[in-house]
């Protein structure tokens, strides 16, 4: 389905690169509960949104690279034979994937790629994902590479972490290129086996909450929580080496070795421990139909990820705890890899007006900030349009 920003993709390409090309909208993610499990082979629950990255990809004769960042108004060129880093950063997440194929011995082309779209940057619906599984799927629907949507994830997941330097997980990409319309994916990290869940629920609206405060995933922050799991789990394997991840691990069996770890490494692993037994129970809860019980554990990771994970900042926390004693609001917490993004609210559908109104009074009284606001869709995944 083409749209704005499927039309605007493909205006920029035709403006400057003047030939045809294969269109293709990638979208952004929620993720309900479950967060950084996922690079602990734990349990997550996400689903593909309404707002995409289009990228127009055209194949070239030669090894000349050339790409246009349609948001950024910013070009860079490049070639097959010279994969690495950029200074602008955004071309990154586009080498890597060439990278990533060019490991696989992949007989690969020049490219010519414009993309943009409506993901917001920074808010936590993962943008790179969409960026990288949109780049990944279109080249192998061009190329004729027979990968399959899975295969694609588990690409675009290894060249964030080898090429870009993020230490994610799979979820993202696993989301953004498997989603359905009006579905959750009930996602195990470890095998990847995956049921979809039925979210086709009118009387109910997820709605993220800007707090308006930009992070880096390449930052020291998030790759350092994922290196103290390690070291919690290679504690822990002293005494049980059978345990494969954390997701092996109880909340007791943490606990009986609190003595063993660093407090901070410590709290990192019971934190992720009790996320997997939560993610679990939240699925039972949303099988049952029982609402609130699934807003409490929304509302109990967010405990855990301020105080346990230690990811989040005021902003996150204030529009967190505003909202989790709003009418008409089931659960609330940030999401993402944190240190600035959004919330997430799953919000009754007549109570959405005032939910609006009563956060932008947090918005602008405690923030000291216009509210941004966005009210998400469940959609269908990586998809080519044109």
């Amino acid at each position: 389905m083409s749209g704005p920003c499927s039309e605007r993709v493909t205006h920029a390409f035709r403006e400057r690169y003047g030939r045809e090309m294969a269109v293709v909208r990638s979208p952004g993610r929620v993720n309900l509960i479950g967060e950084h499990t996922d690079h602990n082979l734990g349990f997550v629950l996400p689903a593909a949104v309404d707002r995409s990255i289009h990228l127009a990809v055209g194949l070239r004769e030669d090894r000349r690279l050339r790409f246009y960042a349609l948001d950024k108004d910013e070009a860079f060129e490049g070639s097959l034979d010279d994969l690495r880093s950029s200074d602008l950063h955004w071309p990154d997440y586009l080498l890597g994937i060439l990278s990533e194929l060019t490991a696989l011995r992949m007989d690969l082309r020049g490219v010519d790629c414009a993309f943009g779209g409506d993901v917001p940057i920074g808010c936590g619906l993962s943008s790179s994902a969409a960026l990288e599984g949109g780049f990944a799927f279109t080249l192998n629907e061009l190329l004729a590479l027979g990968l399959d949507r899975v295969s694609l994830a588990r690409l675009s997941q290894r060249a964030e972490n080898r090429f870009v330097g993020v230490n994610c997980g799979i979820m993202d990409p696993f989301a953004s290129l498997l989603g359905r319309e009006r579905m959750l994916i009930r996602l195990d990290c470890r095998d990847l086996s995956y049921v979809y869940v039925p979210f086709d629920r009118d009387d109910l609206r997820i709605v993220l909450c800007d707090s308006q405060v930009s992070r880096s995933l390449t930052g020291s922050e998030y790759n350092l929580r994922r290196a103290q799991c390690v070291e919690g789990l290679e504690l822990l394997r002293r005494h049980h080496p059978e345990l494969q991840s954390l997701r092996d691990a109880s909340p007791a069996l943490v606990e009986s070795h609190r003595t063993e770890f660093p407090p901070e490494v410590h709290r990192r692993c019971a934190y992720v421990v009790a996320e997997n037994q939560r993610v679990i129970e939240a699925c039972m809860d949303l099988d049952r139909g029982d609402l609130a019980a699934f807003g409490a554990a929304m509302n109990a990771t967010h405990e855990g990820l301020a105080h346990g994970y230690e990811v989040s900042c005021p902003e996150l926390d204030i529009l967190a705890e505003a909202a989790q004693d709003l009418p008409g609001v089931f659960g609330s917490r940030m999401m993402g890899a944190g240190f600035g993004g959004c919330t997430i609210n799953l919000v009754e559908a007549d109570a959405l007006p005032s939910f609006e109104a009563q956060m932008g009074q947090v918005y602008r009284q405690r923030l000291g900030k216009e509210p941004v606001i966005h009210v998400c869709r469940l959609r269908g995944g990586t998809e080519r349009v044109a």
